[in-house]
């Protein structure tokens, strides 16, 4: 059986045990809740593992390893600050958001927690926010579809539409029928396969060369290099070649965890907010030693490549790599399993993104205009049906990709993180925030992220840092020119505030007693 064949087996394989979970998650899917947050029953390690493989996508494989294999460790400063962004999103973000979203009105969403933690009457503030999630998500699912296809075309050999329309097929079918629980979930099993591809196939790598040790010096040393590899004295310094404000824009990509709606959701859908410090462990813990074994890729690459004169499908950026590995190290259907493992990053993030938009259509606009709220099953079949829309649109989008399209995903994250992320935490943590302050700062940040990055400015400095900074600065300084929140705003977030600390002081302290308590 040709090599391909044995891919297509693997990736058929793959599929079928995607649409199986979702079918299973369909079976506990009984109301909207449930569909919508999966009825804020999460366990840690499937909320952790699903935040990070929706997270990481195919950087953390393709990107990564690329960029440390092209230019050397100094790449390594956006995997850094993405990581200590990872933890402190974990350490302050998650298990005061769950406790305050459930105060604030049961909230679901995170513009519904925005209306109802300011108590914001105009509607404003969750229409905007609903608003900005949609654009952005839109395209962002849009990406991914031109990924899948992509993909298909060139690990496969087959034909793009096919690739792409058999991806957004499956990923589209266990996301409307078993909506968060069965994100959640296939999130988890491409989180661990892609955990374990990025641990087995540097391991299998060393093992094949004839002096594993080389890969700490040969990239650096030899002059003689080949297979893409030119010796380059500085490869493994953090400072060469790069200035500080490239250093400060990399670490930066840290703060915009705080503004991602597809992973600040799984904050409001844990269990209990003492889970958040599980959580945080088994979260952080995946995408350190992810990010390690990316970085053993590109190290072992530059042996790998040049001892056995293998050549390297991409010649530009070099970020197939860790496929080229697999397919040359492993039987076809194993390396069809590990080739799969891209193809779950990709898919992992694009059923994320699309619950989280037809979720915030559903729940941000058609609620807040309809006369009376639907029955459950209604809600659950008009969530669904704004996934099919989603996804139509998204996949007209990818039918021709522009690069008008492509470029718009590089800005979603400082977009999300810089209108979102100063409006998490002020909500968190600061009473005096007010509705106008939180609009303002909100479109603020927003605007200015996506301006800086479509201007020559964006080339100095990564738009996050602007964008966060004057939307911080815009949301303080307006809240405190306008009036101060009612009294029964600042009571509520005192409550939160309490509620955080009692959970946090003890772990097998009852939630929802504890609840009731505070708000006595």
């Amino acid at each position: 059986m040709q090599d391909s064949t044995w891919y297509v087996v693997a990736m058929i394989i793959y599929l079928l045990a995607m649409a199986a979970i979702g079918f299973w998650s369909y079976k506990q899917t009984d109301e909207y809740d449930d569909y919508v947050l999966a009825g804020r029953g999460l366990h840690p390690f499937v909320a952790a593992l699903s935040a990070g493989a929706s997270d990481m996508s195919g950087w953390l494989l393709m990107g990564l390893p690329g960029a440390l294999f092209l230019t050397g460790m100094s790449e390594l400063w956006m995997a850094i600050g993405l990581l200590i962004g990872a933890w402190a999103n974990w350490k302050w973000v998650a298990p005061r958001l769950r406790s305050y979203s459930e105060i604030a009105g049961n909230s679901i969403t995170v513009p519904s927690f925005f209306e109802n933690r300011l108590h914001d009457k105009s509607r404003l503030l969750r229409i905007i926010a609903a608003a900005i999630i949609i654009f952005f998500f839109t395209f962002y699912v849009s990406s991914g579809m031109v990924a899948g296809g992509r993909y298909f075309e060139s690990s496969f050999g087959g034909d793009y539409m096919v690739g792409m329309l058999v991806v957004a097929a499956v990923t589209v079918f266990y996301t409307f029928v078993g909506g968060f629980l069965a994100v959640s979930y296939t999130d988890t099993v491409q989180g661990l396969l892609m955990f374990a591809s990025l641990i087995i196939v540097p391991i299998m790598v060393l093992f094949s060369l004839d002096n594993p040790g080389d890969i700490f010096s040969f990239a650096a040393e030899n002059p003689y290099a080949t297979g893409g590899v030119i010796e380059n004295p500085n490869y493994f310094s953090l400072f060469s070649g790069v200035s500080a404000a490239v250093i400060i824009g990399n670490l930066a990509w840290g703060l915009g965890y705080f503004g991602q709606p597809h992973i600040i959701v799984r904050f409001m859908a844990l269990r209990k907010p003492s889970d958040a410090r599980a959580g945080r462990f088994y979260g952080v813990s995946w995408m350190g030693i992810s990010l390690i074994g990316a970085i053993f890729v590109a190290l072992s690459g530059t042996v790998f490549f040049t001892e056995t004169n293998h050549s390297i499908t991409d010649q530009e950026n070099y970020e197939t790599i860790f496929l080229d590995m697999a397919q040359v190290m492993f039987h076809p259907l194993f390396a069809g399993l590990v080739l799969t493992a891209v193809l779950a990053a990709i898919m992992s993030t694009m059923s994320s993104q699309m619950l989280v938009v037809s979720t915030s259509l559903i729940e941000d606009l058609y609620l807040i205009f309809a006369k009376k709220k639907p029955r459950q099953e209604v809600l659950i079949n008009l969530s669904r049906t704004a996934v099919v829309a989603i996804a139509v649109i998204a996949a007209v989008l990818a039918i021709n990709p522009s690069d008008s399209i492509l470029g718009l995903v590089g800005f979603a994250w400082a977009g999300f993180g810089s209108a979102f992320g100063p409006l998490v935490l002020l909500s968190l943590y600061w009473k005096r925030l007010n509705s106008t302050g939180a609009i303002a700062g909100m479109i603020t940040g927003a605007v200015v992220a996506i301006g800086w990055g479509m201007s020559p400015l964006g080339d100095t400095l990564y738009e996050l840092v602007p964008g966060f900074i004057s939307a911080l600065l815009v949301t303080v300084g307006v809240s405190l020119a306008t009036k101060a929140p009612d009294e029964k705003v600042t009571q509520e977030f005192e409550e939160a505030s309490r509620l955080a600390k009692l959970v946090e002081e003890n772990d097998d302290l009852d939630f929802e007693e504890a609840a009731e308590k505070v708000q006595k």
